[in-house]
Order: structure tokens, then sequence, then C-alpha cells
């Protein structure tokens, strides 16, 4: 048994479930238990089922997406900002590509609304631009990255790799704030 002092068995199984996702395996509580070293019931202290899991799971990518666009968010404008952003958004979807995947089947409400999370990150730059019509501005980069995203995750994206994501990001970027971005 593992030392109770030493174990967050709710941490352990959110990581095994992470990284049994990221090996394209199933993830079950059961098996989440035997690879814990704790009783096939000891994880329902911590998740209702299996859904609740993986709930829990995808708020961690919504995490680790933040904290993606964040560190791309250190740029001197808001333009500059929203287009790393975009390429942080794209590189992260590649990177890790079942939980971006997973995060976006169970979340099935639109866009959040809590500016503090991944999506707030590109709200509070969207709105720094201010745009005649902010709503309209908002759902115009969120769906063109998370389009592109999910192009690129289907092998949906014509060739031309970096350079064209980047040109089609600042094309984005162009048509809310005016004169294009080199």
């Amino acid at each position: 048994m593992p030392d109770v002092h030493n174990f967050d068995l709710r941490a352990q199984l959110l990581a095994a479930a992470l990284a049994a996702l990221e090996r394209g395996e199933d993830v079950g509580l059961r098996a989440l238990a035997r690879e814990a070293g704790v009783s096939a019931m000891a994880p329902y202290r911590h998740f209702r089922d299996k859904a609740a899991l993986l709930g829990a799971v995808a708020m961690r990518g919504f995490e680790d997406l933040r904290s993606a666009l964040l560190a791309a968010d250190e740029q001197p404008d808001a333009r500059s900002a929203l287009v790393a952003q975009g390429e942080a958004y794209l590189a992260f979807a590649r990177a890790r590509p079942a939980l971006f995947r997973l995060m976006f089947a169970c979340h099935d409400s639109g866009p959040p609304t809590d500016e503090g999370n991944a999506y707030g990150v590109m709200v509070r730059r969207v709105l720094e631009l201010s745009p005649a019509d902010p709503e309209a501005a908002k759902l115009a980069c969120w769906s063109a990255v998370h389009g592109m995203a999910t192009l690129a995750l289907d092998g949906g994206l014509p060739i031309g790799g970096p350079q064209l994501e980047h040109a089609a990001l600042c094309l984005v970027i162009s048509g809310l704030t005016g004169p294009a971005l080199a």
C-alpha cells in the first residue's frame, strides 16, 4: 500500500488517466486503481464515475492550455499576442491531441464565460483592440484558431506549414483591427 502521508490519490489518478489517454489507452477507474496500488473502490472517493474522472482530466487540460497561452501572450501589443496565442493553441493541439479532443468533447456549451481561464486569455487581448463588435471579434478569433487546430488534427490543413498558419492568423487579426500584420 502507498504511504498515506505522501500520497494524493486524486492527483495520482489524474496523472495516470492523462498518461493513459495520451498513450491512446482506454481510461478506466479499475485499471487506474490497480496502477495506483489501491482497492478498486478507492477512486470512487474522488470521482463518482469515469465521466467525472475524464471531466477532471479535461479541466487539467484547460489549465495546461491556459499556461501555454499565457506564455505566448507575453507580447508588447494585442495583435502580436493574439497571433502568438493562436500558434500556441495549434502547438498544444498537435502535441496533445487526445487531451485536446477530450477537452472539447467534455465541453459542450460553447466558449466558457470565466475570464480566468484559457478562453479569457484570448478575450482580454481581443477587447484591448476595441473592435466595433466585441462578441463577433471573440467568436472570429476563437473559431478560427479552434478550427485550424481541429483541421490540423484531422489532417485537413493545406500543406504550407507554420508560415501559412502564421499568415492565416495574421489575416484573422487584421480583419479585427485594420491593416494587415506582417
